[in-house]
Parts: C-alpha cells; structure tokens; sequence
C-alpha cells in the first residue's frame, strides 16, 4: 500500500519508519528543505516518560495567572480576541480538575512509556543513527522549601502511575550529579527520576530519514501543502502550491504539528490544537566535567537543561500568544542567566544558540491518534510539549492502525473521537 506521511517532524518521521517496516510504500511530505526543522528542531532534548502528563491541571489556573504577574514568567498569554484561542482556552480550563488530570495523565503515561519501550528498541536495533542518546535520569530540581510543599502531590501520582523515583536532599543531588558542585543556585530537595532520558530529536528525526531514504522512502522537502481534496469517504490526494497534479497515496497519515486544524478544517474535521510557544538555547560543553550528565528541570523556573553530547540545552517558557516564530532577547538572556546559575563553569554560554518554536497543544493533553470518519485518512497529531518523548510511540500506533492490526496501547481517549 502506497502511505503519504504530511509531515517531517519527528513525529512524521517516525511513523514513516514504521510504515516503511511494514513492508508499505512511503511518500514523506513537508515545506521545509529537510526533517525536523520546526518544533522538532530545538525541543529540551528530555525523553522523559516519567514527566509526561496534560498541562491541564488542578490548580494549574491560579499557577498560570500568578506565574504571568512574576517579572521573568515563565507563562505569558494574551486575552486577544482569537476565537480559536479563546475556545481552546475554555476546554483547557474545563479539564483543569483533579478528575479529568487523572484521566489524561493515565492516558499519556501509557503511551510515552510505550514509546520509550520502542525508542529503545530502534536504538539498539543497529541503525546507523547517532542522537546523543543516553538514559542517565531527570533530577528535578526544587530551590526553596516552600516549593517542596508540591512534592507529596508529585510522589503519589508517580507512585499511582507506578514511576519509580527517589526524594534527595541538596547534598545528595550534588553526589549524584557532581557538575552542581559549583552551582549558585540553592538546592533544598530533588526528585531523581532513572528511567528518564535524553537525546537529539533533530539528529534522531534527520539520520533515521537519511537511512529510510536509501531504503527507498521518498521525502520531498519544500512541498507546501495547500489542501486534501476528498472524494466521497476518501481522501483523493494532496493538493502542493504550484502543482497542478495531485499527489495520491492509498492512505493519508497527517503529522503537521500546529498546523495540522488549518488543513483538517475544510474537510468538517475540527481540532483543538494551538501553539505553545517555547525558547530553547543551545551551547557547547567547555569541561566535561563541569557540565551536567542528567537531564536536570529547575521546577521554580520551569526550564529544563539537558546535555546531548557535547552540548547543553536549556529549554522552556510557555506563550499562548499565536504563531510568531520571532525571538524574544528577554527570554534568551533568562534562559542563560539560569543555566549560568546552575552551571558557572564549564558550559560556553555566550556563544549559545537561540531557537523559538511552537508546541501543538490539545486541551486536554494527549495526542490526537487514528482514524477519522473518512476512510483512508489518519492522525498522528497534537504531542504538545511531549512530542519527542512520544514520537515512536505514536508512530508505531499510527503503523499499526493504518496496517490494519490492533496497536499495542489503548486507544481510550486518543482518538479524535474525545471532541466530538
């Protein structure tokens, strides 16, 4: 069976490698000039499954509003009125309670769990890909006492969602991880969580894509996707700006991030999904020693700092304020400031690279994977900040379905179906 993949982010990039082991021919579409160059590009570089949960949380509302008033907040939203934002607003307040968090959280453990499971599984399968992978844990990081108040919550729902994890104090956080021997910032607790990971998805996304290209996986960059033209229940082909022809497959996998409901929409397919947009900085390791090796998340600040190789990355932030790609300095400088807090010594911070990108969101937290109502047309869409963690996952689902076998997680709540 011949399968168009919209898409080459990791996500898209993953799932065509599945389709691809299921013996289908696949087409891989995207308008960039090559894989993962949007939000897959300069993510926080964390595979942590152990985290993975909705943004949507009891709480999370005052959190949100008290955060926006701090003078480097890590939230920012605008109340313009948008009414896809205002809508999308209205259904993440609405899941902002201890029953539906519970829900959600469940839903997005047991895939990034079984993600992590096939990630795994592909990196030890012997493909010539290399994306600074490593499994050395995530230490989250807590400064005050008074913001360990929150630990008792974070406990039993790791404890629920049978997480393993161990409560350090600041001495034994810096036994741990040494390079925080040197830090200015105060430590009075850490959670060490060891399942936890880190890796490249850009790296991961681009040497998998050049692999499935000399498997015979076609990827067509600077393709801009105009429209899905249907025909009756079935999706007929792929509309290309320029092209009068169209590109037709025997099915259709749509893996376009954030905007994945503008191209969805004529075809009376209505999806939550908007972007969270996030900073990351990127710089090179000076002392091996000195760097951190864990990836390590400053809960007061919400950044997480990760090393991949011989590089840092700290990521972070969170602006429901549209689709602008442009680089905030402000925030540039307080994700150095932060880094340069933990880590003084040995990380080149000067020189590091400033990337922005837009995390597609659902409401409620999961992705939105599967059918739809018509035949031969299938999501693989809506990771938020989760994608990396969640790629393989959700590309061996999408796979499955699409081959017509039964995936290996639930799809309880995973499907577009929630929305309707």
């Amino acid at each position: 069976m011949k399968v168009a993949v919209l898409g080459a982010g990791v996500a898209g990039v993953a799932a065509a490698y599945y389709l691809w082991r299921d013996g289908h021919q696949v087409v891989v579409l995207d308008r960039q000039s090559g894989a993962a160059l949007e939000t897959s590009f300069g993510n926080a570089g964390g595979l942590c499954p152990s985290f993975a949960g909705p943004w949507a949380a009891p709480g999370m509302i005052g959190k949100v509003l008290k955060m926006a008033l701090q003078r480097e907040a890590p939230i920012r939203f605008s109340l313009s009125p948008n009414p896809r934002k205002l809508i999308w607003l209205a259904r993440w307040i609405g899941n902002c309670n201890a029953e539906r968090f519970r829900a959600n959280k469940l839903r997005m453990q047991r895939v990034a769990h079984f993600s992590s499971a096939c990630l795994q599984s592909l990196a030890d399968s012997g493909l010539p890909i290399e994306f600074d992978y490593h499994q050395d844990g995530t230490l989250q990081l807590f400064r005050h006492q008074s913001d360990l108040k929150v630990v008792a919550g974070i406990t039993r729902a790791l404890d629920e969602f049978e997480v393993p994890w161990r409560l350090l104090d600041g001495d034994e956080a810096r036994r741990l991880e040494p390079a925080l021997a040197a830090s200015r910032a105060p430590i009075a607790g850490a959670l060490f969580l060891p399942r936890d990971g880190s890796g490249d998805s850009h790296k991961f996304a681009t040497g998998l894509a050049a692999y499935l290209v000399q498997q015979g996986v076609a990827f067509r960059y600077g393709t801009a996707i105009t429209a899905l033209v249907k025909a009756g229940d079935r999706i007929q082909g792929v509309q290309i700006d320029g092209q009068a022809a169209l590109i037709s497959a025997d099915a259709y996998v749509v893996a376009l991030g954030q905007q994945t409901p503008f191209l969805l929409r004529p075809l009376g397919l209505s999806l939550p999904i908007y972007p969270l947009k996030g900073y990351s900085i990127t710089a090179r390791v000076d002392d091996p020693g000195r760097a951190p090796r864990a990836a390590l998340m400053d809960e007061y600040n919400k950044v997480m700092i990760s090393r991949l190789g011989g590089r840092v990355r700290a990521a972070g932030m969170a602006e429901l304020k549209g689709y602008s790609l442009a680089v905030d300095p402000g925030r540039v400088a307080f994700l150095k400031k932060v880094v340069r807090e933990w880590f003084p010594e040995g990380v080149g911070i000067d020189d590091a690279q400033a990337w922005a990108g837009l995390r597609p969101m659902t409401p409620d937290g999961p992705a939105i994977l599967g059918k739809t109502h018509y035949a031969n047309l299938y999501l693989n869409c809506g990771h938020g900040s989760n994608g990396w963690t969640q790629a393989c996952g959700t590309g061996k689902i999408v796979a499955d379905i699409v081959s017509g076998r039964p995936p290996e997680v639930d799809l309880e709540g995973l499907t577009a179906d929630r929305y309707a």
